[in-house]
């Protein structure tokens, strides 16, 4: 059930039912040769409205921007700065919190936004403690990482083992693979696994990682792996979601 395509009249209905909302949130950046620049939103989106339709539950609009600075060396990639990031995310859930939204479920797709996310549900609650007479009491924010699923690391490390890496991961690919089979893009990678490092700034990042994979080998993704993935999931996080919304 995604929001914008409700009416006003049907999400006051939804509202007398439950008052939770997932949340996708991804990023807009490169993802080695073969990988689409939009995986990391594309992932949440895809993860969050599979979820939505799981558990009966309103989908927001994805924020398809996330914190990504590390990764402007690569054409195509864009970043929001933490500040920027953190008022988006405080401004989105206030907007729903005045309709009478008080649980919000963030389904992340891109680790560089965890700090940042992170510490707008810090401002979110700070705003709701000490502010004068807050109209959102009991407002709950949750952020759970789609490829953190104890289902989805398991059946990723059976299939890709080290070639997993962290960016531009085959799990990764593999989904954006399953939503838009017509993106497949087979490579031979060189060097096959890509290296694992550190990194700065994204001159730093490009100088490290020349073709934007850290210890990956995307072109062992797959379509069908991503549905598998995408099933992993979702059945992991409805069991979050539903126990979560249990606890009042």
């Amino acid at each position: 059930m995604l929001l914008h395509l409700q009416t006003w009249s049907e999400v006051e209905a939804y509202l007398r039912r439950s008052t939770g909302i997932i949340m996708p949130i991804g990023s807009t950046e490169q993802h080695g040769p073969n990988g689409l620049i939009g995986t990391d939103a594309i992932c949440a989106e895809v993860v969050g409205r599979s979820l939505g339709e799981r558990v009966q539950a309103l989908v927001a609009p994805t924020i398809a921007v996330g914190m990504a600075q590390h990764h402007l060396a690569f054409a195509g990639s864009m970043t929001l700065r933490p500040s920027t990031l953190i008022a988006v995310v405080r401004d989105m859930v206030a907007s729903l919190a005045k309709h009478g939204f008080r649980r919000f479920y963030f389904v992340n797709g891109h680790g560089g936004n965890v700090a940042t996310v992170t510490a707008a549900f810090s401002e979110i609650y700070a705003e709701a403690s000490l502010g004068p007479g807050s109209n959102s009491p009991g407002i709950r924010c949750r952020l759970r990482n789609w490829w953190e699923s104890e289902a989805v690391k398991r059946l990723s490390r059976e299939t890709f083992g080290n070639a997993e890496g962290s960016h531009a991961t085959p799990s990764e690919v593999s989904l954006t693979w399953h939503a838009h089979p017509e993106a497949v893009r087979h490579m031979k990678m060189e060097p096959e696994i890509a290296p694992m490092g550190e990194f700065a700034d994204a001159a730093d990042y490009r100088r490290a990682f020349p073709d934007g994979r850290i210890g990956s080998n995307p072109d062992l993704a797959s379509p069908e792996m991503g549905a598998r993935l995408l099933e992993a999931t979702v059945g992991d996080l409805a069991r979050d979601y539903a126990d979560w919304m249990s606890r009042g």
